[in-house]
C-alpha cells in the first residue's frame, strides 16, 4: 500500500534530495519524516551545512520549484530498475514494475508516494535549521504558499 504523503512535501523532498546530491556529492536521505506541516531528512555527512550552504540549498530548491517542470511517472522493470537506481527503500511488494517518479530533467527516483502534477503546485520551500551528530545530517523544512 502506497505512503500517504502530503504530495507538495513528498514532491519537495525529491528536489532537496537531487540537490543535496549535486551541491555535495553525497547520497540521496537515508531516511525521511515527512509531514505536511514540517519534514525532516537525514543524510550520511561528514559536518553540519554552514549558514551560506543553507542559503544556496534553500535557493537552488526554491529555483527548481519556479520552473513549474512537471511530475510524470514511468514503470520499469525491477531488474531495468535496479540497474539504474537504488531500490533499496522499496518495499518488496512493489512487484515486479517499480514506478520511477521525473521532475522535469532535474530528479528521477523510484518511489510510492503521492506528488505534484507540476512543481509550482509546492509553493515556497524553506530550510529552517540544520543539525549534525554522529555522522548524520537532519535538514529540517517546510512550505508555504508565499515567500
Amino acid at each position: 500500500m502506497p505512503k500517504s504523503y502530503d504530495p507538495r512535501m513528498h514532491s519537495a523532498e525529491h528536489i532537496l534530495n537531487q540537490t543535496m546530491v549535486r551541491m555535495f556529492n553525497c547520497a540521496r536521505a537515508f531516511t525521511t519524516h515527512l509531514e505536511s506541516e514540517k519534514s525532516r531528512c537525514y543524510y550520511h555527512f561528514d559536518r553540519d551545512l554552514m549558514p551560506e550552504e543553507v542559503r544556496e540549498v534553500e535557493a537552488r530548491v526554491n529555483q527548481i520549484i519556479q520552473t513549474d517542470a512537471d511530475v510524470r511517472e514511468e514503470f520499469l522493470s525491477r531488474e531495468a530498475a535496479g540497474q539504474q537506481f537504488n531500490l533499496s527503500r522499496l518495499p518488496e511488494e512493489v512487484g515486479e514494475m517499480v514506478r520511477i517518479v521525473r521532475i522535469g530533467d532535474y530528479d528521477a527516483c523510484p518511489c510510492i508516494g503521492g506528488h505534484v502534477k507540476r512543481t509550482k503546485e509546492i509553493g515556497v520551500f524553506h530550510l529552517y535549521s540544520t543539525t549534525y551528530e554522529n555522522g548524520v545530517l537532519k535538514v529540517r523544512f517546510k512550505l508555504s504558499q508565499t515567500s
